[in-house]
């Protein structure tokens, strides 16, 4: 793998962090984030090689707990406001008076004014629709305002963990860490122990030295019989 298909594969990761984390302020506003979470989680996996880091488990995954997140928030919220004697109606404006409330808070303090201007807001909405469409008393009507910011509130907390935990398993599941390799000695060339120099081209082949053949001994001539055969 080339450095740049590294760069580019860690690029991608951090970008799907980054959108990521605007998928869980997006949560704070009432608006589905955790699903910028799972289209960014989708992109990546496509863009880097379907199965190669992002597959069908880690996108199934994430699509379930999303689902889950969405029920739980949406029970919660619903909870809270039929509880304490809200109707349909008043549901409606406390989810969009949760989402101008978020909106309205951020600029005053980023993240904890988004956080409670939607729980205000949500109060606000339910009360307004209880109070004013459906003519309801004031006291019943702040009952419905409070169970609706109630489970305004309970409905963050629980999707807010919900998507930390789908950011931390897309976040695992896309970390490009799969081009380190450790080497395999058995492919490495084998190193001599003790090389030897390469010989020049223009360098002559060392002569052997010349071994003089011993000298080979004189012999002496055999020594006269002076024995002589007597004469018959």
């Amino acid at each position: 793998m080339s450095w740049i298909e590294i760069t580019l594969l860690w690029g991608g990761w951090l970008l799907l962090v980054g959108v990521g984390l605007v998928g869980l302020v997006l949560n704070l506003f009432g608006l589905p984030g955790i699903w910028l979470i799972v289209l960014g989680t989708i992109l990546y996996g496509v863009s880097s090689g379907w199965g190669e880091y992002v597959g069908w488990t880690s996108a199934l995954t994430l699509l379930g707990i999303g689902i889950a997140a969405e029920l739980i928030e949406f029970l919660a919220g619903a909870a809270g406001s039929r509880k304490f004697g809200g109707s349909k109606r008043g549901m409606i404006g406390a989810v969009v008076g949760g989402l101008v409330g978020g909106i309205a808070g951020t600029p005053i303090f980023p993240v904890v004014g988004t956080i409670v201007g939607s729980i205000l807001g949500s109060f606000v909405g339910a009360f307004l629709v209880e109070s004013g469409v459906l003519e309801r008393s004031s006291k019943s009507s702040a009952k419905v305002g409070i169970g609706a910011a109630l489970g305004r509130a309970l409905g963050i907390v629980i999707k807010s963990a919900f998507g930390a935990a789908m950011l931390l398993i897309a976040a695992i599941a896309a970390l490009p860490v799969d081009h380190i390799q450790t080497a395999d000695p058995s492919t490495q060339p084998a190193i001599p122990t003790d090389p030897q120099p390469a010989s020049s081209p223009n360098e002559m082949p060392a002569k052997e030295p010349l071994v003089e053949p011993a000298p080979e001994p004189i012999k002496e001539p055999a020594a006269p019989d002076t024995t002589s055969t007597p004469a018959h």
